[in-house]
């Protein structure tokens, strides 16, 4: 059934579709966004909802047959953390349908992440294809080759202080969302950080106090509208309802030689006490350090902060917000 929804992607619609091959994925590009388009903070128009791929149904169906290596089902840690409030915990949600596990995040405190989803699954890739392909066509960018997950998150999950690593775009099909975006500066993702979270492969936290937010811009997505945002900029998520967004990433010249760059820079701090600046370097300098990073991640040398995935709840529908404690073990599933 799925399937015949996205094969109907290519076939003609009724007088509502937006073409004869289908609904366009972008539906109020511009020549202004194109300038804008890795830039600035944007936002532009799509038509996700319209696929069928993001219904209650679709998304139990896909949760049945997602693997479960790629399914995260987090819940928050305590909101007055100093540093980091509303930390993710890992939980355990085998022998738990697809239906419940969609329940939970629709009622309880439940965040979901289906990683790679759009990537793994035909049926998602083609409409995956199909958004990129645009992007591409408006923006001149043919090397995307874009990554995809789906985030299925309760009304009251919070998403951290964090960035990403690479380019990235929040596209939000269902609910009401509030993202704060946070200036590059120093005081709010300082190089520091940016080496401890290049240095671990499961945590993108980074130190957060409530004074950041008077320098946010607040953002509230509707439905059907996608945000993105210049390369590495901080940002935290409040969710006002239940949501189901697709978030997608991609890699560029640009994120790969700053990412790079970091994890020499992590090295000569943590390894030789030096001092190290992203910033301070020229162009030459951050070449070679780009080249660096690519050797020393095979080395010793690379400063390795990764702890172990730890669960420590379970997901049952007899609790209350589907959450129940269990004694620390680590993720093996």
């Amino acid at each position: 059934m799925l399937t015949a929804m996205i094969q109907n992607l290519d076939t003609d619609f009724d007088e509502t579709s937006v073409s004869q091959k289908g609904p366009s994925m972008l539906t109020d590009w511009s020549d202004a966004k194109t300038s804008a388009f890795q830039k600035e903070i944007m936002s532009f128009g799509h038509n996700l909802a319209r696929t069928g791929l993001f219904t209650d149904d679709a998304l139990i169906s896909l949760l049945e047959r997602h693997p479960s290596d790629k399914i995260d089902v987090c819940t928050m840690g305590p909101s007055d953390h100093t540093l980091y409030p509303n930390k993710f915990r890992t939980g355990d949600f085998r022998e738990v349908s697809g239906k419940t596990l969609l329940e939970a995040a629709q009622a309880g405190s439940v965040w979901i992440n289906l990683r790679q989803a759009m990537n793994v699954h035909q049926d998602y890739k083609s409409v995956l294809d199909k958004m990129y392909g645009e992007l591409a066509s408006e923006t001149g960018n043919e090397a995307f080759n874009p990554r995809g997950g789906i985030l299925i998150s309760s009304p009251i999950a919070r998403v951290p202080y964090h960035f990403d690593k690479t380019e990235t775009i929040l596209w939000h099909v269902r609910g009401n969302k509030r993202i704060y975006i946070y200036p590059q500066t120093q005081e709010f993702i300082s190089d520091e950080s940016y080496e401890s979270v290049i240095a671990n492969h499961l945590d993108d936290d980074l130190p957060y106090e409530t004074a950041f937010d008077v320098h946010a811009e607040i953002i509230d997505i509707e439905e059907g509208t996608a945000l993105t945002w210049p390369l590495n900029s901080p940002h935290r998520v409040d969710n006002q309802s239940f949501c189901v967004s697709v978030t997608t990433e991609y890699s560029t010249k640009e994120s790969a030689l700053k990412n790079g760059v970091m994890v020499t820079n992590a090295a000569l701090r943590h390894r030789f006490g030096m001092n190290p600046s992203f910033e301070r370097d020229g162009e030459m300098a951050r070449r070679m350090k780009s080249l660096a990073g690519r050797v020393i991640k095979k080395t010793s040398l690379a400063h390795n902060t990764t702890q172990a995935d730890m669960v420590t709840f379970r997901v049952d529908p007899s609790a209350e917000d589907y959450i129940v404690d269990v004694e620390p073990f680590e993720r093996n599933f």
